[in-house]
């Protein structure tokens, strides 16, 4: 599901906002709001988890491509074992794809901010 602004959607299971609520220490409950509450998405933020060793094969890959036949052959084949190293970790972040995060405003005046948009389906 593509989420933009202005999409209708409703919680596809119940989702627990606090922890248990204590008054002069008895638990008397917790906050949560039920599957199937709906709520208007305000903001949709799209976010690639780049790893360290994300960025460094894209810097080496960068450089090997582009400098690689200037290089002599140790210093190319250094880079080259290199970047190999760093390749199922940058296959692995390609497969992934990006982190969908909204926030949504519900009919009953709650908003969730920053929540996984799995948790929500078409209204």
């Amino acid at each position: 599901m593509t989420f933009t602004e202005g999409l209708r959607v409703k919680l596809a299971a119940d989702t627990r906002l606090t922890d248990a609520i204590e008054v002069s220490g008895l638990v008397v409950g917790f906050l949560s709001l039920a599957a199937d509450t709906e709520g208007t998405v305000e903001r949709v933020v799209e976010d690639r988890q780049e790893t360290e060793g994300v960025r460094e094969y894209e810097r080496l890959k960068s450089l090997l491509d582009s400098f690689g036949g200037q290089m002599p052959a140790e210093s190319r084949k250094q880079l080259e074992e290199k970047v190999s190293s760093l390749e199922p970790e940058w296959v692995a972040f390609q497969q992934q794809g990006p982190r969908v995060t909204v926030r949504v405003r519900f009919d009953n005046g709650f908003i969730l901010d920053d929540a996984d948009a799995a948790v929500f389906t078409p209204a």
